[in-house]
């Protein structure tokens, strides 16, 4: 009879038999030559273990292999459990889901600027590849464009720093989370206004660090009060993140209140400041944008960061950086050493030739941000026309954060409640086709964030659908 070998499954195992004929010359015995009984061998192989009996039936031996499966631990780390996902990248997947499955949704959810890449930065990428420019970089980034990141920084914020204090990286949020964990320990809070970027609590929270939400007020702008602020730092705080422009309110910090907030943290030896300025070109007089590092006393401790996504148009290109002094940003260069060393060499040669557009980006810049202007104008109007709606005008980024408070506790036929931003998201959704992030997810459930970084044309049809979705909303009496 030949060997075989037989399976069989059941909910819990998988059990395999090896039947193995030899000839009784070949048999194992012990030393009385007898059948030596049950073996058990175990080794790793996945998630198997495997034992073997042996069985004498003349005239011959035949010895069994059994294989069964055990459970594979899927469990993950506290850390890991403890993060919340990124709201605005689950809602943008959700979106584009849907319309690859034929559903004609208006996506007014993502920060991504909906402008090509201005092509003398394009045709530095492209000259990149074709002259062989394609291997690593020193980690912190290349000389060049550390050069061209200080020149920018003095001529265009005020704040002056050397090659060795610039960090390139991997976009401005890999800029941001290095320099969180590098400069907070287990039992830090890091201080943080809301409405926030969505990933700084979860920053904060990988660095095994405390994030304290200080709110803010739409009637106010949604700028941080210098008096909150002072009432909330403790020992224990290390870093206040500031954003400006903002994300997701549009709200530009004026240098005043900034200088305001920069005598109170001069008290607090612990205390440091990171400050987020990716949308610093993006912004619309008379607003103007102030570099907090610039203000007395602030540049030895605060950690700039910045980037080429929402200013050039170059999202896709990962290119962000951080400047400080060099004992911060050393700091943050050794952990980006062992997590993804240094940026990609083609968008760096890209950043280089971004930088060289002239001063705020140059003309190139000044038609994206006229263009935003024009839309942001847009919707303020349409939406102002709402009964019941507030709305703080952005005076920077392109986003519109609006409390839509009024339509929740309304009961919508087919559709159920309307409870919280969450639902009405879900609603303008299903209803409207129209892709909008929840407030909840920046720290401030009273409203849904719109980004105008689309077309005027898919933004004039999103507004269309809105109010009409919103409709059996106005009319409906809150339950």
């Amino acid at each position: 009879m030949a060997n075989s070998l037989r399976i069989c499954s059941s909910s819990s195992t998988t059990t395999a038999r090896l039947n193995l004929r030899a000839p009784p010359s070949l048999a194992l015995s012990d030393s009385s030559g007898l059948d030596s009984g049950l073996g058990s061998i175990s080794f790793p192989l996945k998630s198997l273990k495997f034992s073997t009996r042996q069985v004498l039936k003349p005239p011959h031996r035949t010895t069994k292999l059994v294989v069964k499966a055990t459970e594979v631990d899927i469990s993950l780390s506290p850390k890991v459990n403890s993060i919340k996902p990124s709201k605005t990248v689950a809602i943008a997947d959700q979106a584009t889901a849907l319309i690859q499955a034929g559903v004609p949704v208006i996506r007014l959810a993502t920060g991504e600027p909906d402008f090509d890449t201005p092509a003398p930065i394009v045709e530095a990428g492209k000259n990149a590849i074709c002259e062989g420019y394609t291997r690593y970089t020193p980690n912190a980034g290349t000389l060049e464009i550390r050069q061209a990141i200080c020149h920018k920084l003095k001529e265009e914020n005020g704040i002056s720093y050397t090659p060795d204090q610039i960090l390139v990286s991997n976009g401005a949020k890999q800029s941001s989370v290095q320099a969180v964990k590098a400069v907070c320990s287990p039992g830090d809070e890091v201080i943080i206004p809301a409405p926030f970027y969505v990933s700084y609590p979860e920053m904060a929270r990988m660095a095994d660090a405390k994030p304290v939400i200080l709110p803010t007020k739409i009637s106010e702008n949604f700028l941080l009060d210098p008096k909150a602020l002072e009432s909330k730092l403790t020992e224990n705080s290390r870093l206040l993140i500031l954003c400006s422009p903002c994300n997701p309110t549009g709200s530009v910090y004026p240098k005043r209140l900034l200088e305001e907030i920069s005598q109170i943290v001069a008290k607090h030896p612990r205390l440091l400041v990171l400050t987020d300025e990716i949308y610093e070109h993006i912004i619309y007089a008379p607003a103007t944008h102030t570099s907090f590092a610039s203000l007395p006393g602030m540049w030895e401790r605060t950690l700039t960061v910045n980037g080429f996504s929402k200013t050039f148009a170059m999202t896709g290109w990962r290119l962000g950086y951080l400047a400080g002094p060099k004992h911060f940003v050393s700091a943050c260069g050794k952990i980006q050493s062992q997590f993804t060393s240094g940026a990609s060499s083609i968008s760096q040669k890209a950043g280089v030739a971004a930088l060289g557009l002239g001063y705020a980006g140059g003309e190139a810049v000044s038609i994206m941000v006229k263009a935003f202007r024009e839309r942001r104008d847009f919707l303020v109007k349409s939406f102002g026309e709402l009964e019941g709606v507030k709305i703080s005008e952005p005076q920077g980024a392109f986003y519109l954060f609006i409390d839509f408070s009024s339509y929740y506790g309304t009961e919508v036929e087919g559709f159920g409640k309307i409870e919280n931003s969450e639902s009405l998201c879900r609603y303008l959704l299903d209803e409207g086709q129209v892709a909008l992030v929840p407030g909840d997810a920046f720290g401030d459930d009273s409203c849904i964030r719109i980004s105008y970084a689309a077309s005027l044309t898919n933004i004039q049809a999103a507004v269309e659908r809105i109010k009409k979705a919103l409709l059996p909303l106005r009319q409906a009496v809150p339950v």
